[in-house]
């Protein structure tokens, strides 16, 4: 499926769409607007074009079966008002003309025109219907977790309800269904929008954010996929028909060609259900779907996990073995001096604007500067105590008077906007006043939210008491808003780019390097870590910034930035409709404290740098470099079942800290045993796999020895197995 836009919100910056796009006269994103139609159709008629070129549509023999133009317009369209309706019906047509020979949809377009497809996004799609019967059910984007925003916890679907909600769609007849993540990713540079979506991606996707199996979603979903897709000519062309039996429970079954699929159904929250369903007695536990695909026997249900749970850890970089040895520049904020500003002025103009529209994107920084001259003793309020009050949508504000910083303030809790207050002492004479504005992502999704402003916005004022009353009960306010504003873009290193390789390696400072300081570049160099596994940098003590590997950018940090401390529970229940408060972890601990290098950014002869612009103040001492790296699996899995237990390609199962065949209890890292087992279960597992990067077991008697345990009950294999590096003759590899 290629899904083209070119609006695809994504918590992507500015929904993906350039901010220049904008500063285009008359332009109105999203709507019947012509100059945005023109660029549309530009991109558009380019990526057909480029996808045509490399015989890339299934008509041609690609793997493209499917396309979709636009993304989920449905849920702003009301705030177009006609416009919107037109917008949407010149969409369609601009797709349907492009002749691709495969379908196209609309997300979230409940009123899609008849020749497109209307689908679903959402975590669950089980009960959406197209707007015509002859239209197949398709879910293009089923939510496999979640993304992070600056001060939240790590967001966790469980694999048990993504499962659930896959088999439900295709239990009421789904035909086609994309995950929205499958793999994880990392928001380099400046692409993470929101506002506030971390560098992070990883979405708890079946694949993380490193490329590594996220078990045991990966592999539960795998299972289930396997399954469907054996039954696909049945699913897809077969005739269904469902038997309600009471208490949210259903039976679906599925006939064509003399064969048949079931499915049954428990949609309960908390009440497992036993059916007899067709001669049979069958256990639905309580938000699972079991699959029969021969409609006698199970072979698969939801909420069984029988595949094993991964749990990554972070191992330190073996060949450092010194400290990182830290260089530094202060990045100037004296933006004044005898009276004159400093430097490039970008812009000036007798009034405050949109930060957006002055940088063009090009820095989340841009510098407000202005001055007001105090008279003396003929000034009647200049030796007074006085406040510089700023309105802004920011989201970080640095304020400056007379090259002193006198306040710093961020925006929290998903308001943008806020008012900041500073304690201020002006001179006789011209005061310099700089705002520093910072934004942290714009605004990637909503009606209009191409025109949602950013920056200092105004108005700014320069307040003084009366007399001896507070500044609440009486005040003097002089309005510097329509002052002559000087506009500087972005910062003086990135001008001077610091950040790049060749720049690195000029002669920076080496003594005294300061920490707990306020907009300061920083360098140091290190070794690449040996290995293949993904590399990550423990940015941990430090503010809030930007970093550069080799001169790429890995990205903003806001190490400093905690997650709120309430949420969080040491459960997490499967059962019952997930939402983005559910299941969380991590409170009141970094929304992000590990940033992804590529192993594609080191050079090769192990002379890399790591460059970081701190914004913020904090200290680099506690960065450190580490790789990702599986510590140890765990399976819980079911009689019947093959249980596979794998590492990663460079270790070996070296220890079985648990194995027990019967109705063990707990959890990973705190299994105990039930009170029926194989005393045979240990031996059997440690000669299967042990000294292997992967072994396979029969989740049988056969295999691992008789139990005690009663037949009717459901026998498990509980297993606990440490993943090692495996050392050859050869030596690692750097």
């Amino acid at each position: 499926m290629i899904r083209i836009g070119p609006y695809i919100s994504s918590e992507w910056n500015y929904g993906g769409l350039p901010v220049w796009l904008h500063n285009i006269p008359n332009m109105e994103f999203r709507t019947h607007n012509r100059a945005f139609m023109e660029e549309m159709k530009t991109f558009t008629t380019k990526i057909v074009d480029m996808m045509q070129d490399e015989t890339l549509f299934a008509v041609q023999g690609g793997p493209i079966i499917i396309a979709q133009i636009e993304n989920e317009y449905g849920n702003v369209m009301h705030a177009y008002g006609n416009n919107g309706t037109q917008y949407l019906k010149w969409c369609a047509q601009l797709a349907d003309s492009f002749e691709t020979g495969v379908p196209w949809v609309m997300s979230q377009q409940s009123n899609a025109p008849q020749f497109m497809i209307d689908s679903c996004d959402g975590y669950y799609c089980d009960q959406f219907q197209p707007n015509d019967n002859h239209k197949p059910k398709i879910w293009t984007e089923n939510w496999t977790g979640g993304y992070k925003n600056w001060g939240t916890q790590n967001p966790h679907r469980p694999a048990e309800d993504v499962a659930y909600a896959v088999a439900r769609f295709f239990q009421f007849g789904g035909t086609f269904q994309n995950y929205y993540m499958y793999h994880g990713g990392t928001n380099f540079k400046r692409t993470a929008g929101g506002p506030y979506v971390t560098t992070s991606y990883d979405y708890d996707a079946p694949l993380d954010e490193y490329g590594n199996l996220n078990q045991p979603k990966w592999g539960h979903l795998r299972q289930l996929h396997n399954l469907l897709k054996s039954k696909e000519n049945i699913l897809t062309q077969g005739s269904s028909q469902n038997t309600d039996y009471g208490n949210m429970v259903t039976a679906t079954v599925y006939t064509y060609d003399g064969k048949s699929t079931c499915f049954i159904g428990n949609a309960h929250q908390s009440k497992d259900a036993t059916i007899n369903f067709r001669n049979n007695e069958y256990t639905i536990p309580a938000w699972s779907v079991s699959i029969l695909p021969n409609c006698s026997s199970e072979a698969y249900n939801t909420a069984k996990v029988n595949t094993q749970t991964t749990i990554m850890v972070k191992k330190d970089n073996e060949d450092l073995e010194y400290a990182l040895r830290w260089q530094w520049r202060q990045e100037p904020f004296v933006q004044m001096k005898d009276g004159q500003i400093t430097g490039i002025i970008d812009l000036t103009a007798p009034k405050l604007l949109d930060q957006k529209v002055v940088t063009n994107d090009f820095s989340d920084y841009l510098w407000y500067i202005t001055s007001i001259d105090i008279k003396g003793d003929d000034d009647p309020s200049w030796t007074k105590e006085f406040r510089l009050r700023v309105h802004t949508s920011g989201h970080v504000l640095h304020v400056f008077v007379n090259g002193k910083h006198v306040g710093t303030q961020h925006a929290k809790n998903g308001q943008f906007k806020f008012v900041h207050e500073s304690k201020i002492k002006l001179t006789t004479g011209k005061n310099e006043i700089s705002l520093l504005s910072t934004t942290v992502g714009l605004p990637n999704y909503g009606p209009f939210f191409d025109n949602i402003e950013v920056g200092v916005l105004g108005p700014v004022q320069l307040v003084a008491a009366v007399g001896d009353y507070d500044y609440d009960d009486d005040e003097i306010v002089k309005d510097l808003s329509k002052n002559q504003w000087s506009y500087k873009v972005g910062l003086h290193g990135e001008h001077e780019m610091h950040y790049s390789y060749e720049n690195s390696l000029k002669t920076w400072y080496t003594d005294a390097v300061p920490t707990d300081r306020i907009l300061v570049w920083y360098k140091t160099t290190f070794k690449s870590p040996i290995g293949d596994d993904p590399v990550v940098v423990d940015l941990s003590g430090l503010g809030k910034g930007h970093a550069w590997v080799n001169g790429n950018s890995i990205g903003r940090y806001w190490s400093s930035y905690l997650a709120d401390e309430n949420g969080c529970s040491p459960k997490c229940d499967y059962r019952g409709p997930y939402t983005s408060n559910k299941c969380l972890s991590m409170c009141a601990q970094p929304s992000q404290r590990w940033y992804h290098v590529p192993r594609s950014f080191l050079r090769d002869n192990d002379q890399n740098t790591l460059v970081l612009f701190e914004e913020l103040g904090g200290q680099p001492y506690y960065v450190n470099f580490l790789t990702v790296t599986v510590g140890k699996v765990c399976a819980n899995a079911y009689e019947g079942n093959t249980l596979e237990l794998a590492c990663n390609k460079n270790q070996v199962i070296s220890e079985i800290k648990f194995a027990s065949f019967g109705l063990p209890k707990g959890e990973c890292g705190s299994f105990q045993k039930g009170n029926c087992e194989s005393s045979e279960a240990l031996s059997a597992i440690k000669a299967q796999c042990i000294g292997k990067d992967k072994c396979s077991i029969q989740v049988s008697e056969r295999t691992l020895g008789p139990t005690r345990c009663r037949v009717a009950e459901d026998r498990r294999l509980a297993v606990e197995a440490v993943c090692d590096i495996q050392v050859s003759g050869e030596g690692r590899k750097h």
